[in-house]
């Protein structure tokens, strides 16, 4: 089993970051049941139950949670369990009776998990906001993109998953580790401006040492620099070289065939679009797969543009096994790795309510009090 064995986790079923944190404890072998609604609540676009990743390794309980007695059936899962976590506004759980407040007399242990865009307090705590809002908020999106045009799109990976899901896992974790330590939980506030802002870092290091100009596309890893883009092939696709180092931008450089010393420096900005130039003429003069054979698997930091089909027959890809195929359906496979405690997919997600019965008797309910309250409508 994974590292997370014998950890008990609540999860309120919503969208985006905190289910994808829920999947992620779920791999690492958590017990994780989803409170679903009896009735659909519009939390977006429905997925097909095969297709739903999110929600693999999971339970499903599925309750009323208008009802007093849904409520009580939630507060009974609390008194066992490590983790809550949440991803509603601020003010949602309190009004449901299940806020931390009503969660810790019954559990001064439990670690209760919030996840939000813009956090519990502030001027915009309470407004709808998605992904692009918040990483417009913190500088993310004005950095991204090419020089003279418009912020680029990203996914959603830097809000939604890395400023949120992730931050929201390292929290409840490292505030269950202090509740073991100490008998008391407590609440992690995780807003995804606020890992957001974490994630750049870095940024925030080298603007203010002069090393970073807020414009976009003229710093040294942000496309900017020709040594450190994309460029298209001969045959209408794209490859990506990395080359920042001298050693790693000399061997690029050699092995595309340019003659290096009628090149201009390396870190002459002035000169950046010859360079460019040179480097796109002597990578869009050969097919993607030539470049491979060229270059891939040397110091040159090079790698071609997959997309999300061809990415999973990569060979390198392949031979770690990154992608795994349960009932026919491919899923990114469980990560970190674990020498002693590997993760795995045990299950792919279950329907709302599906594991009402199994999932209440593995909390303590007794066969009686299942079938009382599914007989009263507020369990499936």
């Amino acid at each position: 089993m994974g590292p997370l064995e014998g950890v008990r986790i609540i999860e309120m079923a919503g969208i985006g970051p905190a289910p994808f944190c829920g999947m992620l404890l779920a791999d690492m072998g958590a017990d994780v049941v989803r409170i679903d609604r009896l009735t659909p609540s519009g939390l977006g676009v429905e997925t097909p139950q095969k297709y739903d990743l999110f929600n693999r390794n999971k339970s499903s309980i599925a309750v009323d949670l208008k009802s007093a007695e849904g409520v009580a059936t939630v507060l009974r899962l609390v008194e066992r369990a490590d983790i809550l976590i949440e991803g509603f506004r601020p003010g949602v759980m309190e009004r449901l009776g299940l806020g931390p407040d009503e969660c810790r007399p019954v559990n001064r242990r439990l670690v209760f998990g919030r996840m939000t865009g813009w956090g519990q307090d502030g001027p915009l705590a309470q407004a709808a906001g998605h992904d692009l809002n918040y990483i417009s908020l913190t500088g993310a999106l004005a950095a991204i993109g090419r020089e003279g045009e418009a912020p680029a799109v990203p996914l959603n990976l830097i809000g939604d998953f890395g400023g949120g899901a992730l931050y929201l896992a390292m929290g409840v974790l490292a505030a269950l580790v202090h509740a073991r330590a100490s008998g008391e939980g407590q609440v992690v506030d995780t807003a995804i401006i606020d890992g957001t802002a974490s994630l750049m870092t870095m940024f925030h290091s080298f603007q203010q040492m002069g090393a970073w100009r807020t414009e976009r596309g003229v710093n040294i890893i942000d496309g900017g620099a020709p040594f450190y883009d994309v460029y298209r092939t001969s045959d209408g696709k794209y490859v990506s070289v990395a080359a920042v180092e001298k050693k790693f931008y000399d061997e690029l450089v050699e092995r595309l065939g340019l003659p290096a010393g009628e090149l201009p420096a390396q870190h002459d900005r002035k000169r950046w679009p010859e360079l460019r130039a040179r480097f796109a003429d002597a990578i869009g003069c050969r097919t993607r797969d030539e470049l491979c054979g060229l270059l891939e698997g040397t110091d040159a930091c090079f790698a071609p543009v997959l997309d999300l089909v061809e990415c999973r027959s990569h060979p390198h890809v392949a031979a770690r096994a990154v992608h795994v195929e349960v009932d026919g359906v491919v899923n990114p496979a469980p990560a970190p790795r674990f020498s002693r405690t590997p993760s795995r997919i045990a299950r792919p997600a279950s329907a709302a309510g599906a594991d009402t019965q199994a999932a209440l008797e593995g909390w303590g309910f007794s066969a009686t009090e299942i079938e009382g309250l599914r007989k009263a409508g507020v369990t499936s």
